[in-house]
């Protein structure tokens, strides 16, 4: 004698009602489908690594020339704060060199030539534009464009 009981004939129902407990409870076997295993392959896994990986090896290789360009960036924020006024241009790009070698910009990324002054919307303007190139991997490189320009303050000599 089972304590479980049926629902009345004529009806099917997954479930059993037992007394003690009151609620009906379904049993394991009844009213379930298989379920179906869902995931990611191997291979889809091992394609998802490679193009992460390739990303971050990009990435690698991008982040120190913009982190590089900051350090400019922040030498010529210096160089907009200072008065310079009498000093030749040739004085403004040596303190310029000098303190982007401060902030640890590597010497051949910003070449003297890449330096200049002229006037711009808000006056005199200091600018640095450089192209630096960055090997990616095997004949392929980066070629990354930088370009800032601050307003100076002060009158600056003219070339000798």
């Amino acid at each position: 004698m089972s304590l479980a009981r049926r629902a009345p004939t004529g009806q099917s129902t997954p479930y059993r009602v037992y007394p003690e407990q009151g609620a009906p409870r379904r049993r394991h076997s009844e009213g379930t489908m298989k379920s179906k295993h869902a995931g990611i392959t191997l291979i889809s896994f091992l394609i998802v690594v490679l193009v992460a990986g390739f990303f971050a090896y990009m990435a690698m290789k991008l982040v120190p020339a913009y982190t590089e360009f900051m350090g400019v960036q922040k030498a010529m924020g210096e160089m907009a704060g200072e008065n310079n006024d009498g000093k030749s241009f040739e004085e403004i790009r040596r303190d310029l060199i000098r303190k982007m070698d401060y902030q640890y910009v590597s010497d051949g990324t910003v070449q003297p030539g890449d330096i200049s002054i002229g006037q711009g919307a808000q006056g005199t303007e200091l600018r640095v534009a450089y192209d630096k190139d960055i090997p990616f991997v095997y004949n392929i490189d980066f070629l990354v464009h930088f370009e800032k320009s601050v307003p100076i303050t002060g009158n600056i000599a003219a070339p000798n």
